[in-house]
């Protein structure tokens, strides 16, 4: 069929054209948004679930949801090494602008922008291009410490944004690459506004270990944040997800093929999308066979080697892929400690640095006390078809 018509194209990180099984997260969100934005209490949300399940897209919907709901939106990605200050300062002062431009807020906002002129200092982070005119505020935000320095801009941010009759929702991606510091510093924060009931809400997304990060961080974070898991689709919402965009274009695919993508993906939404894709663009259409979609699984999995998984691997060292190499030989996971070390002639006391380099990188997780398993659907078989 024509390429150019193809619905589940580009592929990686892109909204999928039937956004599935995901309803009740999404009205979730909606419903914090919209209490928060009301002065009203609200939890903050954390998504938690593997690489490939479509937090992302869930946070950029989430984040149009925050903006129907008349709250400004701010989203950012935790990159490996950065600082939540230098990752904040510039969202923090757009949002602070934008809400000096209300009468009623203007006062608290430019406040708000003299703590940000003296965290900017006190922090490093290159302030150029910050208002002319506006000097730092001594004693506000300028203490050093991220714990007791980031609440007071929030509570700047909040009272603005409550003045002005707006909200202020954060999106942070790949929470799991916060420091714990960091990561203590924005629960605190939110916390502070939950206090305060200021309308400030925290959209985060991370693997499943952040829950644990979070709650080892500050124990009221269990209180604090809801923490929806985001997984693999059921197989009705796994169908709809294939089946609607397909029809939605004038074709069809047939039963048995619809189940051999969905059984053959375990569900997941990104290997979905991209096997639907292939399949499309072998399909001499108008509609999609059991036998096309035989033919496209080789390519499908072609791509998914050489793009969504390796990019992956190849942040490892060779240590670590040994080390992910032989959990993969144990089957699928969960993977015990004491048969990784065992399979590799180690002990589980030696292996401890390799483990922890490979958790920080986001390759591997700890399901359980001694357990592990990976957060990439699937990449069991994909280091088996290496071996």
């Amino acid at each position: 069929m024509d390429p150019y018509r193809n619905p589940f194209a580009p592929g990686a990180g892109s909204r999928p054209p039937e956004l599935a099984g995901r309803n009740a997260i999404l009205e979730g969100a909606r419903v914090s948004c919209g209490r928060a934005v009301r002065g009203k209490s609200a939890r903050s949300l954390m998504l938690l679930g593997l690489r490939g399940t479509g937090k992302t897209v869930l946070l950029n919907e989430i984040g149009r949801i925050a903006e129907a709901e008349n709250l400004l939106v701010s989203k950012v990605e935790a990159p490996e090494g950065e600082s939540l200050a230098k990752l904040l300062y510039p969202e923090m002062r757009k949002v602070m602008r934008s809400l000096s431009s209300y009468e009623v807020a203007k006062d608290l906002a430019t406040r708000g922008l003299r703590g940000l002129r003296g965290f900017a200092s006190i922090f490093k982070i290159e302030a150029g291009g910050i208002e002319v005119g506006i000097e730092p505020e001594p004693g506000l935000a300028d203490s050093g410490d991220l714990e007791h320095d980031l609440p007071d801009l929030f509570l700047a941010i909040g009272r603005s944004a409550a003045a002005a009759g707006k909200g202020w929702a954060l999106l942070i991606d790949e929470v799991q690459y916060l420091s714990s510091e960091d990561l203590s510093a924005l629960i605190v924060s939110i916390h502070r506004m939950s206090q305060e009931g200021l309308p400030v809400i925290l959209i985060g997304a991370g693997l499943p270990q952040v829950a644990k990060l979070a709650g080892e961080a500050k124990s009221y974070a269990e209180r604090l944040f809801l923490y929806p898991e985001v997984g693999a689709l059921d197989t009705a919402s796994a169908q709809l997800a294939i089946r609607k965009p397909i029809e939605d274009e004038d074709a069809e695919i047939e039963d048995c093929a619809l189940d051999d993508v969905v059984n053959g993906t375990a569900g997941y939404p990104f290997f979905l999308q991209e096997w639907a894709s292939v399949a499309w663009n072998v399909s001499e259409g108008p509609t999609i066979t059991k036998a096309e979609v035989e033919a496209s699984y080789e390519e499908t999995l072609a791509s998914l080697d050489e793009g969504f998984f390796r990019v992956r691997i190849d942040r490892l060292t060779k240590a670590e892929i040994v080390f992910v190499a032989a959990m993969a030989g144990l089957g699928d996971g969960p993977y015990a400690m004491a048969d990784i070390a065992k399979s590799l002639g180690r002990t589980q006391q030696s292996l401890g640095p390799t483990r922890a380099n490979i958790i920080s990188k986001g390759m591997i997780y700890s399901t359980d006390h001694g357990y592990l398993d990976f957060t990439v659907p699937l990449f069991a078989e994909f280091m088996r078809r290496q071996a």
